[in-house]
């Protein structure tokens, strides 16, 4: 009796010391992310973007992104329950809110950044059941300044790694309910399991990076179906079962989420905005207000139409000019040909028969309509400039193996060079070209090669719009084009309604444009960009604010520098340990490693875990060819630092056994006070970075910041 009321003794205090360090990190993570939240109060770094989309949420206008919906659906609701009108324009950071009620959503995104904090602690907890482990690596994580930073403001950083920390929460503890015992199909089994499927449905919905959770937890949960299959005295119907309810929780359940949350985006914005031209002509159909959308023109094609020409390619633009030359060198200094992802009147374009040199009305005369059919020679004539669609032998300006595609020529005359001929694909000759449904090609006549885009972004001299040439490779994917706009009296009109695109295509080729939209991202002029070789070392932050009310992206280096050191610590141990197996096997011998609950067999699986996360969160951007920025690592940087956390623990436990019981206790408590103190001391020191800063720059005279500046290349 008197051991059983010992244990309850021993139970009873563990569990008071659970509570009061939950607590303690819990206030001061609240202290520390809700201090001067409102401030600065103008926009600041990428809230241009997302406050903007917000606002368009607000007002059903469509709009065109590369990531998701959900984030800024959020960040939309967030501001509209919080009194936000949707009318502040989010120009450019450093704009004056001037009474705009972005309060709600700013403290939105940052109380999601606060929670990050106890999902990291309560994590940790199932990983290890050790108190210390569990306590260091989430105060690494509380007392980086550039996790704080990236969590005080209105983007989906803050969102996507609450969703994802929720996911990783998820995972552990279904591993520990799985460890337990508990039946596969048990209302507390499926209910964390549904739970998990939901974070992860989240996480992907906010940004496509998601998708290295959704690996992380695929790993994990295939380990825990491996440890239950080669669990002997528990039948393989037990592994079926659990493979079963995975299978609908964690793959069917996100699914119908993830189609949830963009059936919802798709309602909402439902009206016309600037990123239509991006999408077909049967997704336009749907947006209110949009050219397409309850219109009507004639079905067919016909001589004397003003047409404009949409590329098939995904996120494809349209055929455009403008009064602008190509200039010297970038092949003959003719009218530019390009392609623009925006309606505009350069758009437009007349058809004429081949042999109306001088530009006559091309529709028969006063005979009626003549119809276009495939295999017709025709000209193109530009309806705002009234210069003729032309190609020769001149190398394309971005593309040398292509032909340049010009403007040439003066009131419609221009010369042989100005003759295509239109095909339909998948047609005959003779076939009528349809509006919207016909996917045609425009040959040249003397060179025999297809008009097509090739989806480069031309310099600033041709307004970054995308490179338009003749590829005389007539395969050429991206070569076909659909009418889109089609006037023309003289045909009797239809309904575009019946063009129109249903929910599943519209979810499909949103896809579609937003993969191709994220792989092309480049940087802008005077944008900070990185690579990824920099981000473990902190080489360089970034700006979020300037003026007088300075905010810089910048990693603390003690956790970040230390994060780094026990990453190569953990393969150095990974190596040891598994020498010492092999040896200890070979011998015959067994090693004890006290695998229970926050031993050091725990506490190696715990920290074997967070560098699979780690790796799988941060190698991939290295394969990555579109521009990348500071902020991508911090995923990464969730998992590196519940890694020192562990490592942290196991190295002082392994170094308490070489010495007596009283020296190791007191060198274990000394460096664990060690490690506390500098990591908030060094908060301490570098949260005006966070904060905001005034007077001088580090580099300057007189400044307050120079002592911190430990490296050349950070600019605060």
């Amino acid at each position: 009796m008197t051991e059983i009321k010992k244990n309850r003794l021993a139970s009873s205090s563990n569990n008071k010391i659970w509570w009061l360090t939950f607590g303690i990190l819990c206030g001061g993570t609240f202290l520390t992310r809700f201090y001067k939240v409102l401030e600065p109060d103008h926009v600041c770094w990428d809230e241009t973007h997302f406050g903007k989309m917000a606002s368009w949420y607000i007002n059903r206008t469509f709009f065109f992104d590369v990531h998701p919906p959900l984030g800024k659906m959020l960040i939309a609701l967030s501001g509209k329950l919080t009194g936000y009108d949707g009318k502040f324009p989010f120009e450019k950071p450093g704009d004056k809110y001037d009474g705009a009620r972005y309060e709600g959503m700013r403290i939105f995104c940052t109380t999601l950044g606060a929670l990050i904090i106890p999902l990291t602690f309560l994590t940790m907890w199932e990983m290890t059941k050790s108190i210390d482990s569990t306590f260091i690596g989430t105060l690494l994580l509380l007392c980086d300044v550039g996790f704080l930073t990236l969590n005080r403001y209105i983007l989906l950083d803050p969102i996507l790694l609450f969703f994802m920390s929720c996911s990783i929460y998820g995972v552990f503890k279904v591993r520990s309910l799985t460890e337990s015992g508990l039946e596969p199909f048990s209302t507390r089994m499926l209910c964390w399991q549904l739970y998990l499927g939901a974070s992860l449905a989240c996480t992907m919905s906010v940004k496509f990076v998601g998708l290295f959770v959704v690996l992380f937890v695929g790993l994990r949960t295939i380990a825990d179906l491996w440890n239950v299959l080669g669990d002997l005295s528990k039948p393989v119907s037990l592994t079926i079962k659990h493979l079963i309810g995975r299978s609908i929780t964690l793959i069917l359940w996100p699914i119908v989420l993830y189609v949830f949350f963009f059936w919802i985006h798709l309602t909402v914005l439902s009206k016309s905005g600037n990123g239509d031209g991006f999408y077909s002509s049967g997704f336009q159909a749907r947006l209110e207000g949009n050219s397409l959308h309850n219109a009507s023109a004639p079905r067919v094609l016909a001589y004397g139409a003003i047409i404009t020409l949409k590329n098939h390619r995904t996120g494809g633009g349209y055929l455009h000019s403008h009064h602008h030359l190509y200039p010297a060198g970038v092949g003959a200094r003719q009218q530019q040909i390009t392609t623009y992802t925006h309606k505009d009147d350069n758009n437009r374009w007349q058809v004429r028969a081949w042999d109306d040199a001088a530009g006559a009305a091309g529709a028969g005369g006063a005979g009626g309509a003549v119809r276009v059919r495939s295999g017709d020679l025709l000209r193109l004539t530009h309806a705002a400039s009234a210069r003729n669609l032309h190609s020769h032998r001149e190398r394309a300006p971005l593309s040398p193996k292509l032909l340049q595609v010009t403007g040439y020529g003066e009131d419609g005359v221009g010369d042989a060079n100005d003759v295509w001929k239109v095909i339909i694909s998948g047609g005959k000759d003779g076939d009528e070209i349809q509006t919207v449904r016909s996917k045609i090609m425009f040959v040249h006549y003397l060179q025999a090669c297809a008009l097509t885009t090739t989806g480069k972004q031309l310099p600033k001299w041709g307004f970054e719009q995308q490179e338009v040439a003749c590829n005389p490779n007539l395969r050429d994917k991206n070569a076909l084009w659909n009418v889109e706009d089609n006037i023309f009296d003289q045909l009797p009109k239809m309904s575009f309604e019946v063009y129109a695109s249903g929910f599943l295509e519209r979810l499909f080729e949103s896809h579609a444009v937003m993969l191709q939209g994220n792989a092309g991202l480049k940087p802008k002029e005077g944008e900070v960009t990185s690579q990824p070789w920099q981000w473990p070392i902190n080489y360089r932050g970034q700006f979020f604010s300037g003026s007088a009310h300075r905010i810089y992206l910048l990693g603390n280096p003690v956790v970040w520098w230390a994060n780094l050191a026990f990453l190569v610590i953990f393969f150095i141990v990974f190596v040891y340990n598994s020498v010492r197996e092999k040896r200890a096997k070979a011998f015959g011998k067994t090693i004890q490693e006290g695998g229970g609950d926050g031993g050091d067999g725990a506490l190696l699986n715990a920290a074997g875990w967070s560098c699979a996360g780690w790796a799988l969160h941060y190698v991939p951007f290295w394969a990555m060819g579109r521009v990348l920025y500071f902020h991508h690592y911090f995923p990464a940087l969730v998992f590196s630092s519940m890694l020192t956390g562990i490592l942290t623990v196991y190295l002082l436990r392994n170094l308490r056994r070489y010495l007596s019981q009283e020296m190791g206790k007191t060198v274990y408590q000394c460096s664990m006070g060690l490690v506390i103190s500098t990591t908030v001391y060094s908060f301490y020191l570098f949260s005006p970075l966070a904060y905001g800063m005034n007077g001088p720059l580090s580099n300057e005279p007189n400044s307050t910041m120079a002592g911190l500046k430990w490296l050349e290349s950070w600019e605060f």
